[in-house]
């Protein structure tokens, strides 16, 4: 059953892809990225992150996505949550060259003030730079779990997706544009 989902979300998921202005970070071949980008306006509480920078309502950002379809595809083997936790993450380490690519090479790249994600896999996320907040609007919080659903019960064992939803809930994910060049600008983006 789960194979046949994630073939049905395969082919749906350029759709997604198209519908939603995302694109993919500079690499050799969009194969070797997870992530996936888009700009945005940003519409949550103001912040101020660890650097000092500022990221308030209507700031300019990068919204990364992580490439759902083609994560759940490569680990639908791989039983070991930890062993599918360290792959995701030396994936978005190898993405994240790219996105400071893009960022730099924007026409408009002093206005862009940082990246953001909205994710459910937040441990490790500060050696990668990021820093984890609360989504302070509760209804939107909501939304983001409910739409995390079919991603944690496709990509969990049985005997944990009931902990992953109880226990865990999505966060902002933010990097400053300044952090991102500080760890990875010279960083070579992924190439397979």
């Amino acid at each position: 059953m789960r194979g046949y989902i994630l073939s049905i979300w395969s082919l749906i998921d350029p759709i997604y892809f198209f519908c939603s202005r995302l694109t993919y970070p500079p690499c050799e071949g969009t194969e070797g990225n997870i992530l996936r980008i888009r700009l945005t306006k940003y519409k949550g509480r103001n912040i101020v992150l660890s650097d000092g920078t500022q990221i308030n309502r209507n700031d300019l950002l990068v919204k990364i996505h992580l490439h759902n379809a083609r994560l759940l595809k490569e680990l639908k083997d791989i039983k070991s949550e930890l062993k599918k936790a360290k792959i995701i993450y030396r994936y978005v380490q190898k993405s994240l060259p790219g996105v400071e690519i893009y960022i730099r090479n924007y026409c408009h790249s002093q206005e862009i003030k940082g990246i953001i994600g909205i994710s459910l896999l937040n441990k490790g996320c500060e050696r990668l730079g990021f820093e984890i907040f609360d989504i302070s609007h509760p209804v939107y919080k909501w939304y983001k779990w409910f739409s995390f659903l079919p991603i944690a019960m496709l990509s969990s064992q049985n005997t944990f997706i009931w902990r992953i939803l109880k226990y865990q809930k999505p966060h902002y994910l933010f990097m400053s544009t300044n952090k991102l060049s500080n760890m990875y600008r010279n960083e070579i983006p992924n190439r397979h």
